[in-house]
């Protein structure tokens, strides 16, 4: 997965960096009849996109286990594969898939919508959020919970008290349903400024998931890359040979 550019530590580094890990973002896997926001993904295309990866050698996994094995020195070959909102449809249709092709992932909810929907998103369609035996089940599945705060809020347009409650609350209430530790925390529409990351961090997060923080980039912004219906076998090229031009290592990841 990595190239000679990708391990050249940055010029004014003053220790070795890793190549900057992969992350797919994904959100909902079903019924794209409607579908205007393209969050979604048929089972179909999941599949094939689960194929590509494991015919080069790669192997989709959860962030946790992906900065785990980068900070042992390893890594080489691991995908982390996350999976925004926490739908209910992660359950009936990506966790087969995703144990069919031997995948592990990090799936993001809000336990302050559990078993409602997406009414953050105006223009529909309503999509089912899983409810507690629903996370409980993925958890149990093998699949890392994170937060993606309590509602689905821009958190760089809350107040103080708000954003405490998203980060450190949704983390309490997850850890009491699932009964394990939470260490992933996942902004909601990428959203994050530097109040925001020091609020995650400052909740216990090991690390936490945007989408395309820039200088932010790090352990708690760490960027992902978007995959959709539209992501066939050579787009997938073309976006994993960009991903390893574009990303420069960062220190700490």
């Amino acid at each position: 997965m990595a190239s000679p550019a990708e391990t050249a530590p940055l010029a004014d580094a003053g220790e070795p960096t890793a190549p900057f890990p992969w992350v797919a973002m994904y959100h909902s896997v079903g019924d794209r009849s409607d579908d205007p926001y393209r969050i979604t993904v048929t089972p179909e295309r999941l599949a094939g996109q689960l194929r590509w990866l494991r015919r080069r050698g790669l192997r989709g996994v959860s962030v946790r286990e992906l900065l785990a094995a980068r900070a042992e020195g390893g890594g080489k070959g691991l995908v982390g594969l996350t999976f925004d909102d926490g739908y209910a449809d992660f359950v009936t249709a990506a966790l087969p898939l995703l144990h069919r092709h031997a995948c592990g992932a990090t799936l993001f909810v809000l336990p302050g919508r559990l078993g409602g929907d997406n009414v953050w998103d105006p223009r529909g369609p309503r999509k089912p959020l899983l409810a507690a035996d629903g996370i409980r089940h993925a958890a149990a599945e093998g699949v890392e919970i994170g937060s993606h705060g309590l509602t689905h809020t821009d958190l760089t347009r809350a107040d103080d008290r708000a954003l405490t409650a998203e980060v450190t609350r949704s983390r309490v209430l997850l850890e009491e349903l699932t009964g394990a530790p939470v260490d992933g925390f996942c902004y909601p529409y990428g959203a994050v400024d530097d109040r925001v990351r020091a609020a995650v961090r400052a909740a216990g997060y090991s690390y936490a998931c945007a989408v395309d923080p820039g200088p932010l980039t790090g352990p708690h912004a760490l960027p992902r890359l978007h995959l959709g219906q539209r992501d066939t076998a050579w787009r997938l090229h073309l976006k994993h040979e960009l991903h390893r031009l574009r990303r420069r290592p960062v220190k700490g990841v």
